[in-house]
């Protein structure tokens, strides 16, 4: 399990897919509000001049000594929803992130976001 203190030191670190394949740098982590523990992240990608964050689970991610691996491959992450890089994640957007991944989203019972950045 990765845990919430080490995710500070990620930032800037390079985004690896399952086959090492470069998918961009880690720009911030969101955790899960209700268990405050890592869950996604936002990878900045592109070229320089038309850059976007897009979200990738955290899930089975290995984190080395200058990258993060995650569990899914490049191509699947690059097509995920994004926002521009000054952007903050909309509330009604969180659920197409989760269903993008084949996950189930679970906000809280009053209507609470699920992730929260950090």
């Amino acid at each position: 399990m990765i845990h919430a203190a080490d995710v500070r030191e990620w930032r800037n670190r390079d985004v690896v897919d399952t086959e090492s394949h470069k998918i961009g740098v880690l720009e911030a982590v969101y955790v899960d509000t209700t268990t405050d523990e890592p869950a996604m992240a936002t990878v900045r990608t592109g070229l320089p001049t038309r850059r976007r964050l897009v979200f990738v689970p955290l899930e089975d991610a290995i984190a080395g000594p200058d990258y993060l691996k995650v569990g899914y491959v490049r191509t699947l992450v690059k097509q995920a929803p994004s926002i521009g890089t000054d952007d903050v994640l909309p509330a009604e957007q969180e659920e197409a992130i989760f269903k993008h991944y084949g996950l189930t989203y679970e906000p809280g019972a009053a209507g609470e976001r699920q992730l929260a950045r950090r």
